[in-house]
């Protein structure tokens, strides 16, 4: 079966597994590197390049579709992708969207933060027919898996990404089962995007509500006020213990590091960089 595909670089164990059941990629739909810094290529692109494909970063529209349906394509597999799609079933047979949680909980752009702030003792990912309202289409099949309370973002995000791939080895062979029998979703909340107030911390906080809040948001990080200074935080330890230091100040610093003092203990910085100072009057503070 021919399919095009969107992808980000989390999710390309996705179309492996759809290339190692034998389907053929004839096109991709993907971003630029999220970080150029670091990778001026994204690792999608550089996939769509070793596969010889046509690569657009540019949103779908509907003459894509239609130039889709001429080179013989049957579907579209999304695997994470930033635009909407529009109306695909006038130029092919199949539309189907992998996505990072057991739906119908969990709808919406990346619900992964929000798994981890409610503290859910399981999770899961979805495979689901495209549809014209987000994340509500037909579902194909769901994998579950457990989830501990001392897993933060970072480690549920490498959790689903081996479900997906896990469960996309399963759709890619035998997918015109799964399609047949795909069942309706029932109604659902629709976890919206995280907002940047959402990434804000204060050190007048307990210990436990700012490392709850880091291991919450991982790599995306937090940001807080640090001696005058906006810092994003990464990664940080903490303990509970009394003390009479001024709340938000720097009391000592190892190599890198920075003990900063809670309201109720002290928070260990260990990776974390400076956005600058704050400005005056600037209330609240804004990533």
């Amino acid at each position: 079966m021919k399919f095009a595909y969107t992808a980000s670089d989390r999710y390309l164990g996705v179309i492996e597994a759809f290339v190692q059941a034998g389907w053929t990629p004839i096109k991709l739909f993907t971003l630029p590197s999220s970080h150029p810094q670091h990778f001026p290529v994204s690792a999608s692109i550089r996939d769509g390049i070793q596969r010889a494909i046509p690569i657009q970063l540019s949103p779908i529209k509907t003459e894509d579709l239609a130039n889709l349906h001429d080179l013989g394509c049957d579907a579209l597999v999304v695997a994470s992708y930033d635009y909407k799609i529009t109306d695909w079933t006038p130029y092919l047979k199949y539309g189907i969207n992998f996505h990072p949680s057991p739906l119908p909980i969990g709808r919406g752009p990346y619900p992964l933060v929000e798994a981890v702030r409610r503290k859910l003792s399981s999770w899961g990912v979805t495979c689901h027919k495209l549809s014209p309202e987000f994340d509500s289409g037909d579902i194909l099949e769901t994998e579950r898996f457990p989830l501990s309370q001392s897993d933060g973002h970072d480690i549920l995000d490498f959790k689903v990404q081996l479900a997906l791939k896990r469960l996309a080895s399963r759709v890619a062979n035998n997918f015109d089962s799964y399609w047949t029998h795909a069942q309706a979703q029932e109604p659902s909340e629709f976890w919206h995007a995280i907002q940047n107030n959402e990434k804000l911390i204060d050190f007048n906080q307990s210990v436990v509500e700012i490392l709850d809040a880091i291991r919450s948001f991982g790599i995306f990080g937090v940001v807080g006020s640090v001696n005058g200074f906006k810092i994003k935080i990464h990664d940080a330890i903490g303990w509970e213990e009394p003390h009479s230091y001024p709340i938000g100040k720097i009391i000592h610093i190892h190599n890198t590091a920075l003990v900063v003092s809670a309201k109720d203990g002290f928070m260990v910085l260990r990776n974390w960089v400076s956005e600058g100072p704050l400005l005056p009057q600037t209330a609240p503070i804004v990533i």
